[in-house]
């Protein structure tokens, strides 16, 4: 790649220094634990729906999705799908729970429901993926940063860790919600101006991109069969279900912004609205990487070595096709999305650490210098974590496919006890504990490669997509025929 212009250079960094000083911006506002966690429910429901649309994005995203509607179709669009599904329910049933609940945990519920070693199991689970998804996201920019601007690696997860920290610390959740927003903002207008430039740069012009990506079935949602080994259409819109409904149903990302508007109504439209968002931007993301592929089968040439690895034509393209200042552009919105994810992973992780141990275990006193205190040493923790796991990635051969491996291991266990949670029939204590150590082993068998065979003599059936629905199914079903079961006996010794 051609080495990036001053005038890239300093649009990037114009943007870096800009969003971190208008988090830190908000310090006056968040003296006081409630300020930092909730922002006194007081943010507009329009910003609190874009940080909901941001959360769903990072740079993985960014790079991720033109990249494999480059190398195949649009199969990765059926995710989105998924989310008006997930957002509705989220509106009917998650909102108004947590609204009542008005806990700034969201593990509160599970402990009402199960006891205390079900808050301490999710919320661990929870504080374990995030300190996972923060190294594997610090990793990609680094790379990112690297592959563009030739910085140091080691440097840039360093630097880009304590940046983000800074202004997620001193601005607390209103600084990371705003900040959201403007990166929400600019990673859209990003995409749009892009899509711009590869139509109307070509010399063959837009038609004959269309016409060369309509030919080849570019804009293909995959297969319609009903096998489970493989992306189809079905395997893709259950699995993408699954996450969504753990996300809207207990990822502490989302129900801490259930809660930063003034009213239930508008923390129900946030929701509805951000979740929506993150479909047609999506189809932004895959369409960029579809008509990169007409643009560069349509007369524009495209190295050799560039066009055997469909991840790196839209870095190529942004750095040596567009113009100057519009490439910085692109790079910030880029790394604007991750920064998004990582700030949003900060301040919910060290809510948990305040909520979920310190006051439910260490002190019931509601000393806020204390709690502020606790806030401030708890992000710089996560923030140090999240750098060692992202230092470490350097020498793994797959960041994503470690990170997959965790999240689907603790994902899955964390929705299935929710599932069972929300089921009023359960009511044993031993039937969560059961059910997650049935549901615990199913997704361990399926994660760890070629267990599944020497256990049952076949080979795996199900694509590790359904990893989750798997191990959340087995929970939650484990535990209401193990209730059913219970009831009955209940019945008959009376």
């Amino acid at each position: 790649m051609d080495s990036i212009s001053i005038i890239d250079l300093l649009v990037f960094f114009i943007y870096v220094m800009g969003i971190t000083f208008f988090g830190i911006s908000f310090f006056k506002k968040n003296r006081s634990s409630k300020m930092f966690i909730t922002a006194g429910s007081k943010i507009p429901s329009w910003v609190v729906s874009f940080s909901i649309f941001a959360t769903f994005v990072s740079s993985i995203s960014y790079l991720a999705l033109p990249g494999n509607a480059y190398g195949s179709n649009w199969n990765a669009f059926v995710f989105s799908l998924s989310l008006p599904i997930a957002s509705v329910i989220a509106v009917k049933y998650f909102v108004p729970l947590y609204r009542k609940i008005n806990s700034p945990s969201a593990y509160k519920f599970i402990e009402d429901r199960f006891g205390t070693w079900s808050r301490v199991y999710v919320s661990s689970c929870y504080l374990l993926t995030q300190v996972m998804r923060i190294g594997t996201i610090l990793y990609l920019l680094g790379l990112t940063l690297n592959t563009f601007l030739g910085f140091d690696l080691v440097l840039v997860i360093i630097l880009t860790g304590i940046i983000v920290a800074i202004y997620s610390i001193f601005g607390g959740i209103q600084a990371v919600v705003w900040t959201d927003a403007i990166q929400g903002i600019l990673l859209i207008l990003g995409a749009i101006i892009c899509i711009a430039f590869i139509l109307y740069n070509s010399g063959s012009g837009p038609e004959k991109i269309f016409e060369t990506v309509i030919l080849n079935e570019k804009f293909s949602l995959g297969s319609f069969g009903l096998e489970l080994n493989s992306t189809t259409f079905w395997v893709v819109l259950i699995y993408g279900l699954f996450i969504n409904l753990q996300n809207f149903g207990i990822d502490q990302n989302y129900i801490q912004r259930y809660l930063l508007t003034e009213s239930d109504s508008k923390a129900k439209s946030s929701a509805l609205i951000g979740g929506l968002m993150y479909v047609p931007v999506s189809a932004l993301f895959l369409f960029i990487g579809t008509i990169l592929w007409g643009y560069y089968n349509s007369g524009e040439s495209l190295p050799e070595a560039i066009s055997e690895s469909p991840d790196k034509v839209f870095p190529y393209f942004i750095v040596n096709v567009l113009p100057q200042g519009i490439s910085g552009l692109l790079i910030a919105s880029i790394f604007s999305a991750g920064m998004s994810t990582l700030s949003t992973s900060y301040n919910s992780s060290a809510t948990v650490i305040l909520i979920d141990y310190y006051n439910r275990f260490f002190s019931n006193k509601q000393d806020d210098k204390v709690q502020m205190r606790i806030l401030y040493i708890a992000s710089l923790v996560v923030c140090f974590l999240g750098i060692i796991v992202a230092l470490a990635m350097i020498n793994v051969k797959s960041a994503l496919d470690s990170w997959w491996e965790l999240a689907s291991i603790f994902s899955g266990g964390m929705l299935g006890l929710f599932l069972m949670a929300l089921a009023p029939k359960i009511k044993h204590k031993i039937i969560p504990i059961v059910s997650i150590i049935f549901g615990i082993i199913s997704i361990l068998i399926l994660s760890i490669p070629n267990l599944f065979q020497s256990l049952f003599g076949i080979s795996n059936p199900f694509h590790s997509y359904l990893t989750i629905v798997v191990g959340t199914s087995v929970i939650f079903l484990t535990g209401f025929f193990s209730s059913i079961f219970f009831d009955n006996q209940s019945k008959q010794n009376k």
